[in-house]
């Protein structure tokens, strides 16, 4: 999923992903082969993210939203039924399920962690409700263990965003396994890039076949596997499917991206550091301390501007922190504070309390691997400078 609201300056760029000539050789190679469709590429990108998490099944789709729309279309959702997501997440994630046919439900989120709150959700299940939408934001991991054994109790299925979370782990678990479908992004902000691109990771080939059949009109047999076999293989229509597949274009950008994927996770983890150590003494709310068994994604580096604490508020933050050339993201204003969602849903922003604070506090600094230590001074000599001016 992409970024909402984001903000860039002339200066140092929000979310700028970490690109080099390994890449550039790759889609020349591309270029040259003659194909740039789905093939070869994304088979190998997919059996490298397969390998990568651990899993067996992963199928390359065109985006993260893509991937939450096959997935929850995968469940046979009818009419009526209830899909629980954040108040506090991109629209994507509330727009897959409204395309998928069923009703999204909001519940709030913890105030310190930003991802689900178990409680919230636990009273926000009912007859209708059919399956759960943790968000595992910013890198973070929602709070698993307590929301499987509440879709467990309920016989819910559990689909998990993964946008934030290629690197996350919990005891060793990786985020994206432990529902029915994971779902990751690649878009240019993500930690792994393929400019545009996501996957869906499941535990049945069953599973797998259906999303990739999905994914490329409902075709049993897909353009690259009819020309690669002996004679040509006439495909057959065996459901609507749609247009979300990847490209060996994409694909050959992700493959160089993949390689370096614990790097990168690596330098940003030292960047979130230095951020947390320099950041401290300031006003600002700065991210929960990560537990012992998580693996933080290190996907954002969001802080809370309090105007009671700091002497501004968020966007006035934004606005001077931009000013002075650094771009800055917001991640995210609640859901229910966009005007379609209240009308069509009739919800209240006061009804997600922690969200809808966080969703008016929060700004995301700049967190990327292409980033250097004087990169990282330079964000703090700024948002100390911008801090100042306000008192």
């Amino acid at each position: 999923m992409p970024p909402s609201d984001e903000s860039n300056s002339p200066g140092l760029t929000f979310g700028a992903p970490s690109l080099g000539d390994d890449e550039i050789r790759e889609v020349v190679a591309c270029l040259r082969s003659g194909w740039i469709g789905t093939g070869p590429r994304v088979e190998l990108f997919e059996r490298r993210f397969a390998e990568y998490q651990g899993v067996e099944h992963a199928v390359a789709v065109s985006s993260c939203t893509a991937a939450l729309h096959l997935s929850l279309r995968s469940l046979d959702l009818q009419p009526g039924d209830e899909v629980i997501a954040p108040a506090l997440t991109y629209c994507a994630t509330i727009n897959a399920i409204v395309h998928a046919g069923a009703v999204p439900v909001l519940a709030d989120v913890d105030a310190e962690t930003m991802t689900l709150d178990a409680d919230s959700v636990a009273s926000s299940i009912s007859e209708r409700t059919r399956a759960l939408l943790p968000v595992h934001f910013a890198g973070r991991p929602a709070p698993m263990a307590a929301l499987v054994a509440l879709a467990e109790r309920h016989g819910l299925e559990i689909v998990e965003d993964c946008a934030h979370a290629i690197e996350t782990r919990v005891g060793g678990k990786v985020a994206g396994t432990f529902g029915r479908f994971g779902c990751f992004s690649f878009y240019a902000t993500k930690n792994v890039t393929t400019a545009e691109g996501g996957m869906v990771v499941c535990r049945s080939a069953a599973d797998a076949a259906r999303i990739k059949r999905s994914a490329l009109h409902g075709l049993s047999q897909e353009a690259w596997g009819r020309h690669r076999d002996a004679g040509y293989q006439h495909y057959e229509v065996v459901e609507p499917g749609f247009k979300y597949n990847m490209t060996d274009l994409e694909a050959a950008v992700g493959l160089p991206q993949l390689a370096r994927v614990d790097e990168n996770w690596e330098r940003r983890r030292t960047l979130w550091r230095a951020y947390m150590d320099a950041l401290r003494a300031t006003p600002l709310t700065l991210p929960a301390e990560v537990p012992a068994d998580v693996r933080h994604a290190h996907h954002l580096f969001t802080v809370l501007v309090d105007e009671a604490r700091c002497g501004l508020d968020r966007d006035a933050f934004l606005d001077e922190t931009i000013a002075r050339g650094v771009g800055v993201g917001v991640h995210y204003r609640s859901i229910p504070e966009h005007r379609y969602y209240r009308e069509r849903f009739g919800w209240n922003v006061e009804d997600y309390p922690n969200a809808a604070r966080i969703g008016r506090q929060t700004a995301s600094l700049p967190l990327g691997a292409v980033m250097n230590d004087a990169d990282v001074a330079a964000v703090v000599e700024t948002v100390a400078q911008v801090l100042a001016s306000a008192r």
